[in-house]
């Protein structure tokens, strides 16, 4: 049965509320038949910030991403949150067309009684927490299958994974924008339609290509001519590998109609410090540092900072010593990253453990923080180190 106006007012008598102090339409709620069918799950209430609700406003998507395995993330065009369920004591009602007091002062007549029927109701919803994405797994699905030049036996094994950028995104916990924007740091390129890593020996030749020609022509590493490039070692190589690896090394540009590649000369010697330590366990630092500028291009001037997050000095030793350690081999969650490092070392000073962890620091997050929260410090020689806060297995 439906309340009358007499009866509302009795309601609000009883409850001792001025109906004066409150808006004169009134909402009478009832549960309808399908109420307890919807509160069982066939809905979910999900909480989302003012840009994102824009942004579904504006037609863009919202994409739930994970495995099976996986805690579910919602990513928008160009960020990851993670989904959390968060429980109220306050009960959730499904009420379609319900207007609210906005709606209601904006119409010209009001109705005294709206009738209204509740579809259903929650104790839960979803929220939102921005997170990192998840990008690890992004490298080791394009690790399964290098590609290591067009006459490799992989190439020719039909078996082999590959995958397009659709099959990432289904796959891989991050936007699609922050998919893209790895893949750009990967080096990773597009081989008739699958994405791709290139084995690190053949990326290696190729940039041998590159700078034997540049010293041959006696060119300057500010301005390499790409058409003489292509057309050099072109009968080398495919042209569009030559040109992938002077994008990963250089930055192109055009000067009078011709386009050029600025070589980065601290990628050129990061790169060749990894071919020298990858088949080393651990190298006499130096030796290593007479090796390395040696084995670079001439003109080029090797340094340590350029090592950051790819290999690690031991001050300590004697000889010194230097040995690999990538930043991208570490867990990827921050108690896992924190227990890597201190398994390996025990204590650490900020300057060698921040490229290690700089990736683990959120929009509003500093090295600093995470170091008081994963570590303690204490005073070494009159160095600040920071230890484990917990005992490492």
């Amino acid at each position: 049965m439906k309340r009358t106006r007499e009866e509302v007012d009795a309601t609000l008598l009883i409850a001792k509320l001025n109906a004066a102090e409150l808006m004169p339409t009134v909402h009478c709620l009832s549960f309808g038949p399908g109420a307890s069918g919807a509160a069982a799950g066939d809905f979910c209430l999900l909480e989302l910030e003012p840009t994102l609700c824009q942004q579904l406003e504006d037609g863009h998507r919202l994409v739930i991403r994970g495995d099976k395995d996986e805690q579910a993330v919602l990513c928008s065009k160009d960020k990851t949150y993670d989904l959390k369920i968060a429980d109220t004591s306050n009960m959730l009602l499904f009420i379609p067309g319900c207007k609210t007091p906005d709606q209601l002062k904006k119409e010209e007549a009001h109705c005294n009684i709206i009738h209204t029927e509740i579809f259903g109701f929650s104790n839960n919803y979803w929220e939102l927490r921005r997170c990192r994405p998840k990008l690890k797994k992004l490298k080791k699905l394009l690790m399964e299958n290098p590609y290591e030049g067009p006459d490799s036996q992989r190439e020719k094994d039909s078996h082999c994974s590959k995958y397009t950028t659709e099959d990432l995104l289904d796959q891989i916990q991050a936007s699609e924008e922050e998919i893209m924007t790895q893949l750009q740091v990967l080096n990773a390129c597009e081989i008739g339609g699958y994405w791709r890593i290139l084995e690190f020996d053949y990326e290696m030749k190729l940039l041998n290509h590159v700078t034997q020609l540049v010293d041959s022509e006696s060119w300057s590493f500010r301005k390499v001519p790409l058409n003489t490039c292509l057309q050099e070692l072109g009968p080398l190589e495919p042209e569009e590998m030559i040109e992938h690896c002077l994008k990963c090394y250089g930055k192109k540009y055009v000067d009078e109609g011709e386009v050029y590649f600025e070589l980065d000369a601290d990628k050129i010697c990061r790169a060749t410090a990894h071919m020298l330590l990858q088949n080393a366990v651990k190298f006499n630092l130096a030796e290593f540092q007479e090796v390395w500028q040696q084995s670079v291009p001439e003109g080029m001037i090797t340094n340590l900072d350029q090592l950051k997050g790819l290999a690690l000095v031991d001050r300590h030793s004697r000889p010194e010593i230097i040995f690999l350690l990538k930043v991208d081999d570490l867990p990827e969650d921050n108690q896992g990253r924190f227990n890597s490092l201190f398994s390996l070392r025990e204590k650490w000073t900020e300057e060698d453990i921040a490229p290690y962890i700089e990736d683990l620091c959120g929009e509003k997050q500093t090295i600093g923080a995470l170091l008081t929260k994963y570590s303690r410090s204490s005073m070494q020689n009159g160095v600040k180190v920071y230890n484990s806060r917990r005992p490492i297995s």
